[in-house]
């Protein structure tokens, strides 16, 4: 009997679990679709803060992702780094820097030139130059310089004995007489055809016997100048009435003998070139530019010139000629300067190297040649700060010497790497392919 009843209240009590659950799923389902509903019609009318929220959520994912595009270009580029891929500093350690043993410059603004350099010779200006010689035969009477000597315009440099000398100064003197004794004729004649008691023939004749003396001493004058004498020296001859077969050759410019082939005595001729008289504060300096850089020369620029014989003494100038021709076989065209010659240093026939400025900076922003690094066809320079060193890529302009001009990139005052850099440009490179996960 009381195995009966304990297996009906366990019938009941698991009837009643089954009828409790039963009646609980249709709650259960009826909440999930409420729910779902709710879902729905938050989605189709959001509220202003969640709108905002979203719009949140969805700028960072956007700036994740572009993050993680970024540095999957990296690692794409890590076989060969690209600009876009360079990390912002390097840091040295104290004992890599003491390796490296690294050396700074300031870039600092100065007056910087951009050169066009070309080979040279010196050559003596024709313009300042002269060759004494005589257009007749004659003898060396008398040496009155020397070679290495400065004369000045119209100094005596020589004595010459010649017979054309003679025979033209006693021709001269001969029209002279003519030319004397007919004007007094021609006078007389005049006086007498006046009075009326001269014939007109004989006046005549006078007239035109005056005209063939005067011509004739015109002549006879002429020709000596020719042989050399001057007006001041004719005018003494007709005073003096004196024949002497001499004649003095004076210094036709100022400037110093480089060349005399005169010996007393000697005997000499037309073709004798006596002394070469130089002016050597001017000189000429011809060199040849290459066709493709003549359209950057132009008349009046300035140049330097330096030779072997003096080395860091440059002489100045400027360019005066430009030639039209073309050196066919090494073609150059000549270029011609002129140069003072400062204390006579340079002599004509000597190499030098030329220097055209072609454009002068006098404010630009320089650094040492040394401090700019070639990479990959651009330029590079590492600039210091509190321990780092940063990669900057820069535009560079004229170099002149050791300085170079930077025109984009750094600044005034900026600290700039200029022994090691190499070793920093080989540290960059190692941080990008770390970067990029290149081990």
């Amino acid at each position: 009997m009381k195995n009966k009843s304990l297996s009906l209240i366990i019938t009941v009590i698991i009837l009643s679990l089954a009828i409790g659950l039963s009646c609980s799923n249709p709650d259960s389902k009826n909440i999930d679709n409420t729910t779902d509903d709710e879902q729905n019609i938050s989605q189709s009318s959001p509220s202003p803060q969640k709108r905002s929220g979203r719009k949140l959520h969805q700028r960072e994912r956007n700036r994740k992702g572009r993050q993680t595009t970024k540095q999957a270009d990296i690692a794409s580029n890590s076989a060969s780094p690209s600009r876009q891929g360079l990390p912002s500093f390097v840091i040295l350690t104290d004992s890599e820097e003491q390796a490296v043993k690294l050396k700074t410059a300031i870039a600092t603004r100065r007056s910087i030139s951009n050169d066009l350099v070309a080979m040279g010779k010196i050559l003596a200006n024709q313009y300042r130059k002269a060759i004494v010689s005589y257009p007749f035969s004659a003898r060396i009477a008398k040496i009155n310089t020397k070679i290495g000597e400065y004369v000045e315009k119209g100094q005596k440099l020589l004595v010459l004995q010649s017979e054309e000398v003679g025979e033209a100064t006693s021709g001269f003197y001969k029209a002279t007489a003519d030319y004397e004794l007919a004007t007094i004729n021609f006078d007389r004649e005049h006086q007498l055809f006046d009075k009326g008691v001269g014939a007109k023939k004989n006046f005549l004749t006078a007239e035109a016997e005056l005209k063939v003396a005067e011509a004739n001493l015109n002549a006879a004058e002429k020709k000596l100048h020719v042989l050399g004498f001057s007006e001041n020296e004719v005018s003494r001859i007709t005073k003096t009435h004196q024949i002497n077969p001499v004649i003095t050759l004076y210094s036709p410019i100022e400037g110093k003998i480089v060349k005399s082939n005169v010996i007393l005595g000697e005997m000499i001729d037309e073709s004798t070139e006596l002394m070469t008289i130089m002016d050597p504060s001017l000189l000429w300096v011809d060199a040849g530019i290459y066709e493709k850089d003549i359209a950057q020369i132009k008349i009046g620029q300035n140049v330097e010139v330096n030779v072997p014989a003096y080395p860091g003494m440059p002489f100045t100038g400027k360019i005066t000629y430009i030639s039209d021709l073309l050196n066919e076989s090494t073609r150059t065209i000549t270029v011609r300067s002129e140069v003072i010659n400062r204390m006579n240093k340079l002599k004509p026939g000597m190499f030098a190297n030329l220097s055209i400025v072609l454009e002068l900076d006098k404010n630009a922003i320089t650094v040492p040649v040394s401090a700019v690094l070639d990479d990959k066809g651009k330029k590079l320079i590492f600039v210091r700060s509190d321990k780092k060193y940063y990669p900057r890529e820069v535009e560079v302009g004229a170099k002149n010497g050791d300085f170079i001009t930077i025109k984009s990139g750094i600044f005034e005052g900026d600290v700039v790497v200029t022994s090691g850099n190499f070793q920093l440009k080989s540290k960059l490179y190692e941080e990008i392919l770390k970067n990029a996960g290149v081990h």
